[in-house]
């Protein structure tokens, strides 16, 4: 992939989880959305950072029609991340993904972990299996939230580049690897939130909605802490997404602030255990 391919890469993705999301929605889900020009402008340039930061993860796709396939990956320390995968509608089953899949996988030579998102799509997780990850269901929260429910939350500031360096060490606790130069990416997009005390640390991500996008703590306490200033700062009808049984501190606050519980996707892992305290994002894990 190169930084032109992003543009066309991201119509491929889009079209590729609308499709998804439309034949596996749930009679009681929301009417799948393709993406806003926002969220479209943040996938590109989270892309165009894998390209620049990965050039060996990120592969295309093409014939005679043009693109039809992509996906991009990044090697962290020594974990290895799958950040995006789709082939076009209509070109599933044609013997295009498995090596892309496999390009992909290449850039992970000699890490000693792995780690993806996966949606509920049967044929890629029947993919991940084989290549050897375990599957660990994804639950997420969603509804209106009941803000009488919030305790007062103290001990949280707004998060600054000073504190990549305690950051990181989180990360490597929490899954074996920091997230390097993707925090300079989350900072610039999202807001972040940090709590750093005697008693333990940890951060928090809210994405361009306002929503929980990356957490990380050193114990319950302060990740609860952090979840909860989340969610006071976020909109009405709240999301908690990419939810593993390892955090069920998570379902803790999500049932105390009134959300409803449903079961989405996996957490593919190879090499790990579910990181916990830890709420990962979908591409940036």
């Amino acid at each position: 992939m190169t930084l032109a391919d992003v543009p066309e890469a991201e119509r491929i993705s889009d079209e590729g989880f609308f499709e998804l999301d439309s034949r596996t929605r749930r009679l009681d889900g929301p009417e799948p959305q393709r993406r806003s020009d926002p969220h479209r402008e943040v996938w590109m340039r989270r892309t165009r950072h894998f390209v620049e930061t990965d050039p060996g993860g990120c592969w295309v796709a093409e014939d005679e029609t043009g693109l039809v396939g992509m996906a991009t990956s990044y090697r962290r320390e020594t974990l290895w991340c799958l950040a995006t995968y789709a082939v076009l509608p209509g070109r599933q089953g044609q013997g295009i993904g498995k090596p892309l899949m496999a390009a992909a996988m290449s850039h992970g030579r000699g890490c000693t972990r792995a780690m993806l998102s996966a949606s509920s799509d049967t044929r890629a997780v029947r993919v991940y299996h084989q290549a050897g990850f375990q599957l660990h269901p994804q639950m997420y929260l969603t509804g209106t939230l009941d803000r009488s429910a919030i305790p007062t939350v103290d001990k949280v500031r707004e998060g600054t580049a000073s504190d990549f360096e305690l950051m990181d060490s989180l990360d490597r606790a929490a899954r074996g690897a920091g997230h390097g130069p993707d925090h300079e990416l989350m900072l610039s997009t999202w807001r972040l939130l940090v709590s750093d005390t005697s008693t333990g640390s940890g951060y928090a991500y809210l994405n361009e909605r306002g929503s929980l996008a990356l957490l990380a703590a050193s114990n319950r306490r302060t990740a609860t802490r952090l979840l909860w200033a989340a969610l006071a700062d976020g909109p009405d009808e709240a999301t908690i997404s990419h939810v593993t049984g390892a955090n069920q501190w998570v379902l803790d606050v999500g049932f105390a602030a009134r959300l409803a519980l449903h079961q989405e996707g996996y957490l593919a892992l190879r090499g790990m255990k579910p990181p916990s305290p830890y709420v990962h994002n979908g591409a940036l894990l």
